[in-house]
């Protein structure tokens, strides 16, 4: 027999037959995987007969080594469904990525898929760490519905045909931060776009121009999108070439929108371009607000932030009737002023949602007395809250108290962070410590009199007075048999 016959069959033959009685299987896997790699031609060459328990110590030597040929062969006879590539990857790495996809290229171009083959999706997330790490661990036995199956992920959506493959990534849009490995795999997405399926689950838009938006997202199969965050400076027609993009995001979940550019009264020239939108939303055009983006989506939301922008009375009315929110479970107005908002609006948006809502964040709202009354009511039902912010906001002592007693009996609450009292601070708006206490007394008190354990934290920033970030904040917290007051 040829000598480099038997240098090919050495780690192959020590496998097999050492491996139900060797006391430590996986350690013998990583030196079989190291020997292979001694010869990189004869490790490609053995890949047909390799027992699958070699291909993932095998994948991420090659991968530690920069063997490219070794990484290009190992798709193309890749014996599990998902290869986690993000996984291995602290930071992306263009020469990896470009090996792995010219073995994917030589898959697509088969008409028959190799008979071991069984690579279906490339996850260049941060995820499949515990594949690789059972591989490096104790144990080397792998299920078949880990190994020969997709995750329940990957059915999203199963009644719809699928490419040939998917390929699924982050996707952070932000001017400056586009790096030649994501350019890569735009470049050959797009050349290959009738056999891939790029899937992003989770998009952030960051200061990124329209023009580069549209190119990436036509590129991607928007139906998977569940998360979104928008945080650009787009004026209102920006925002209307955007729409029917969401429109198309079938599964979105989560909505997230911030710090929206808020043009001149007097722009009016956009007007003709969104006149069909605006005639259904009723959107006012001296405040730059994109609730018009709701009636766009397919399904409803779980989530929604709209934060650090002008609602008006308009607003509010179409947001708490959209069909939408229907099912939302967390909502987020932080940094949406509601000083000049008619006071029945914020309650009937609670109204709506109050059957679901878990999580209620209105911080930095100018919220006053007279606001916080007016949602007292509706607070009260949302029977599912388990938390609840409503810091820097300037509160008195006597709304707090009604607060507290409105909300002792929402069962599941048990995150609730309130602003200090308006009466903690002087004429002149400076925190004064003998007041502090007294009113810590007074809070903890009330808590005692409702007659139930629960804890709240009173915090200091932002201050509602300057925003000011340099304090923290206090724990109010009761007992049954006990109460405690810790700083």
């Amino acid at each position: 027999m040829p000598s480099s016959h038997l240098i090919l069959c050495h780690p192959l033959l020590l496998l097999s037959r050492i491996r139900m009685s060797a006391p430590n299987p996986q350690r013998l896997l990583n030196l079989a995987g190291k020997s292979l790699l001694t010869v990189e031609a004869l490790s490609i060459s053995a890949l047909e007969h390799l027992p699958i328990e070699l291909f993932p110590p095998l994948f991420m030597e090659a991968f530690c080594g920069r063997r490219r040929k070794t990484l290009k062969a190992l798709v193309q006879a890749w014996p599990f469904v998902r290869l986690p590539l993000g996984g291995l990857m602290q930071t992306p790495h263009l020469g990896t990525l470009q090996a792995v996809l010219d073995g994917l290229d030589v898959l697509l171009a088969q008409k028959d898929q190799p008979r071991r083959c069984k690579l279906h999706v490339l996850d260049l997330r941060n995820t499949g760490q515990d594949f690789w790490r059972m591989w490096s661990g104790s144990s080397v036995q792998v299920s078949s519905s880990f190994s020969m199956a997709p995750g329940a992920e990957d059915r999203l959506r199963t009644e719809q045909p699928l490419a040939p493959f998917e390929v699924f990534i982050e996707l952070h849009l932000k001017e400056r931060s586009v790096d030649g490995f994501l350019t890569y795999l735009m470049r050959w997405v797009e050349e290959r776009k009738a056999s891939i399926h790029l899937c992003c689950k989770k998009l952030r838009i960051i200061s990124f121009s329209m023009d580069n938006v549209m190119k990436v997202l036509s590129m991607v199969q928007l139906d998977c999108i569940q998360e979104l965050h928008v945080n650009c400076t787009w004026h209102l027609s920006t925002l209307a070439m955007f729409a029917p993009l969401l429109g198309q995001m079938s599964n979105l979940q989560r909505l997230l929108i911030s710090h929206i550019h808020m043009p001149d009264p007097e722009e009016r020239e956009e007007e003709s371009l969104v006149s069909q939108l605006v005639i259904t939303f009723h959107l006012s055009f001296q405040y730059l607000i994109p609730l018009f983006l709701l009636r766009c989506l397919m399904t409803p939301l779980d989530n929604l932030e709209i934060t650090h922008c002008l609602l008006t009375d308009s607003d509010l009315t179409h947001l708490s009737q959209s069909p939408n929110i229907s099912h939302l479970r967390g909502l987020d107005l932080s940094g949406v002023t509601m000083t000049y908002s008619s006071s029945e609006l914020l309650p009937a948006l609670l109204e709506k949602i109050a059957s679901t809502l878990q999580e209620l964040y209105l911080e930095q709202c100018g919220i006053r007395d007279s606001h916080l009354e007016a949602i007292l009511p509706a607070l009260s039902h949302c029977i599912q809250l388990t938390c609840f912010s409503l810091c820097g906001n300037l509160l008195s002592m006597a709304i707090m108290e009604k607060l507290l007693q409105h909300t002792s009996g929402l069962p599941s609450l048990s995150q609730e962070l309130y602003p200090v009292p308006q009466e903690s601070f002087s004429s002149d708006r400076i925190l004064q410590h003998g007041r502090l206490a007294q009113c810590q007394t007074e809070l903890l008190e009330i808590l005692k009199d409702l007659g139930r354990p629960r804890t709240i934290w009173i915090n200091f920033t932002p201050c509602p007075h300057c925003g000011d970030n340099t304090f923290r904040g206090f724990k109010l917290e009761t007992h049954l048999l006990e109460l405690s007051l810790g700083i």
